[in-house]
């Protein structure tokens, strides 16, 4: 008897533990392709783009920008209590744009864009470079910008660096010598210097628009955006690449809906770890409503996703 009861029990416990592991899934898979926005407390800013964060999730970077996006600085949130610290802006801001920051596996360096001058003795601008600041860890202080320099930078644009984990570097450089307007390229680490830039091929590259590249730590997978190709979803859309047993590039495919849609989809990162993919979206589906107050009018417009750029966030499983 005791036997049969402990084996009724045993039996009612899997039963439980299947449906429990039923019911997660079924969580897990709704929640796998949700698009959220990133936090509330950025909605204070028009247009906030252009996001990174720590290893460790501590530490998260961005852009914000004016309404028209002719001024540009670089922003950043720590964590603490499980919750984010109110953005501030970094401590080299000034009158040029800043843009696009990237951040160091070790923490140690971010990468940016500027169009500041090369040296103090100028106030004249530039073309857009990609310049970088140095600590000592995450308590130190930046140091001031640094040009990374040649072969690197050059009289034309370059835009949106992202470093893998042996520091080699991905980037978008306007050039005539691409296969479009905007390409993706890459630089070698080599020796504590950056090797000449070279034109990723046409499994990434074509005669349209290719720009705003992530690669992964270990250089398997890149994700960048691509503009009004003939499969997109509309505007600009997320694109991946992955390399075969070869490590040639595979022909970039559309990332896909939910998280492409008609309207602009750009400036991916994504955190391996946590199997998250974070990215800016002009997304929209506000409509018309009946509205209580100025302040719910003012509530509704900044909250929703209004079309203005913002960074969302979803769980994205590359394999």
């Amino acid at each position: 008897m005791i036997v049969g009861m402990t084996y009724k029990c045993i039996m009612l416990k899997i039963r439980l533990m299947v449906v429990l592991i039923l019911v997660l899934n079924r969580i897990s898979a709704q929640n796998e392709n949700e698009v959220v926005q990133f936090s509330g407390a950025l909605n204070q800013f028009l247009n906030v783009r252009d996001f990174c964060i720590s290893k460790d999730g501590s530490e998260a970077f961005f852009t914000i920008q004016s309404p028209l996006q002719d001024i540009s600085q670089i922003a950043y949130i720590t964590r603490k209590d499980n919750e984010w610290t109110k953005p501030e802006l970094l401590p080299f801001s000034d009158s040029y744009m800043d843009l696009e920051p990237f951040l160091s596996i070790d923490g140690k360096r971010l990468f940016f864009v500027s169009d500041r001058p090369l040296d103090d003795s100028s106030n004249q601008k530039k073309d857009f470079d990609i310049w970088y600041v140095e600590r000592s860890g995450p308590k130190g202080e930046w140091s001031n910008p640094k040009n990374i320099g040649e072969p690197i930078n050059s009289d034309l644009n370059e835009f949106y660096p992202s470093i893998s984990e042996n520091n080699n570097l991905y980037f978008t450089l306007e050039s005539p010598n691409g296969l479009g307007k905007d390409d993706i390229y890459f630089s070698r680490w080599d020796h504590g210097t950056y090797s000449a830039p070279i034109l990723l091929d046409e499994s990434i590259n074509s005669s349209g628009y290719e720009f705003n590249a992530f690669i992964s730590k270990n250089e398997d997978f890149i994700l960048f955006s691509k503009y009004n190709e003939k499969d997109g979803l509309g505007s600009g859309d997320l694109y991946i690449s992955k390399k075969d047993d070869n490590g040639k590039w595979e022909k970039a495919k559309n990332i896909g809906a939910p998280i492409n849609t008609k309207y602009m989809e750009y400036c991916p990162f994504y955190d391996e770890a946590n199997q998250t993919l974070y990215f800016t979206s002009r997304r929209n589906n506000l409509s018309p409503k009946k509205f209580d107050s100025v302040s719910d009018f003012q509530e509704y417009i900044y909250e929703s996703n209004n079309g203005l750029s913002k960074i969302y966030m979803t769980t994205l499983k590359i394999k």
